[in-house]
């Protein structure tokens, strides 16, 4: 049996395997449970062996690239069109066999250890900020039910909570609202601490990681932003161009065009999410900023403000920064300003 390419369907506990040899004649398929997959692989001979993109993906695809074989990931929505009739993981396993095998097929790059390390903050970052959020909202929405309302940011609401352990405060509270809005204070500042705690460490890492430094030139790219970007992105050529990467983000018109007839609708909020929308929030901080920006994006910036409207402006800029972000990686610059002529 000599496989020259395999399909590996990855699940939780047990993995689908469709092998075919250098003629396309299916010779392997197989099911594995999860502890005797690398002991299997470990008894062939070098081969293509393709797995979709997901959250277990790169672990595998580190462990088996180790042992000699040549490793690719597949986007599944790209594996999709492939799969013959029904749905089962025998199915999956052999579109993804014969995916892998496309010249024009776009793939995604293996994460390292530290990469995925380094994702792993940003997540638990944007976790403890959602609950961040969601205390801030309900000891507003607690204190106004008892008549106290508070200005609009967090910094208010933090200010209003450090007025809560005073019993000389001056809010008027039954003794159990108060010991329930203090428990949730003590929430709030454990949550504030670890949140600083991860941004001491994506700062560390930082500073030790020049992809991530080029990238903090580019105006709206700040120190979250440019280490999600360097961790998120290994290998920026398997980008053609910068437009692809913007369109891998999502940041470019979804397209229904027929007939010759171009028809562009809003961006297609395709891909990485949560790349996209730290982009966007950068954009946001130029916007604001253009009219005192002498610089010729500033110019470019005020031109199309002048014009469209902020948020198609905004998104626009997200956009513009995803292709310089991309040029950066590829040529290792840094970003230089152009000033306005």
């Amino acid at each position: 049996m000599e496989i020259t390419t395999l399909g590996i369907d990855l699940a939780k506990s047990v993995f689908q395997l469709h092998g075919v040899d250098d003629s396309g004649t299916v010779v392997l398929q197989k099911k594995l449970r999860r502890g005797a997959a690398l002991d299997f692989l470990r008894k062939l001979e070098p081969c293509l062996i393709g797995m979709e993109a997901c959250p277990t993906s790169h672990f595998w695809a580190r462990e088996i690239a180790a042992l000699g074989h040549e490793v690719r990931l597949i986007p599944p929505a790209y594996v999709k069109p492939y799969v013959k009739r029904q749905k089962n993981d025998a199915a999956d396993a052999e579109a993804i066999c014969e995916a892998v095998t496309r010249k024009n097929m776009r793939f995604v790059p293996v994460k390292t250890e530290e990469q995925q390390a380094v994702l792993v903050l940003h997540r638990s970052r944007d976790l403890l900020m959602r609950q961040r959020t969601m205390i801030l909202n309900a000891i507003r929405a607690h204190l106004a039910e008892f008549g106290t309302i508070t200005a609009q940011g967090p910094r208010k609401v933090v200010d209003l909570v450090r007025r809560l352990s005073d019993p000389n405060d001056g809010l008027d509270l039954p003794a159990l609202a108060r010991s329930a809005l203090l428990s949730q204070a003590a929430q709030l500042e454990t949550l504030t601490e670890e949140i600083r705690k991860i941004e001491r460490e994506l700062m560390a890492w930082h500073r030790q990681n020049q992809a991530s430094q080029r990238l903090e030139t580019i105006p709206g790219v700040g120190l979250i932003t440019a280490t999600a970007l360097a961790a998120s992105v290994p290998d920026p050529t398997v980008f053609k161009s910068g437009r692809q990467f913007a369109a891998w983000l999502g940041l470019v018109p979804r397209q229904n065009s027929s007939g010759g007839k171009d028809r562009l609708g809003r961006v297609s909020k395709m891909g990485n999410g949560y790349l996209r929308r730290l982009l966007v929030v950068g954009a946001t901080s130029v916007t604001r900023r253009a009219p005192t920006t002498n610089t010729r994006s500033g110019a470019w910036v005020r031109s199309l403000l002048e014009r469209k409207p902020t948020r198609l402006v905004t998104v626009a800029i997200a956009n513009k920064t995803a292709r310089t972000a991309w040029a950066l990686l590829v040529k290792g610059e840094t970003y230089r300003v152009a000033a306005a002529i």
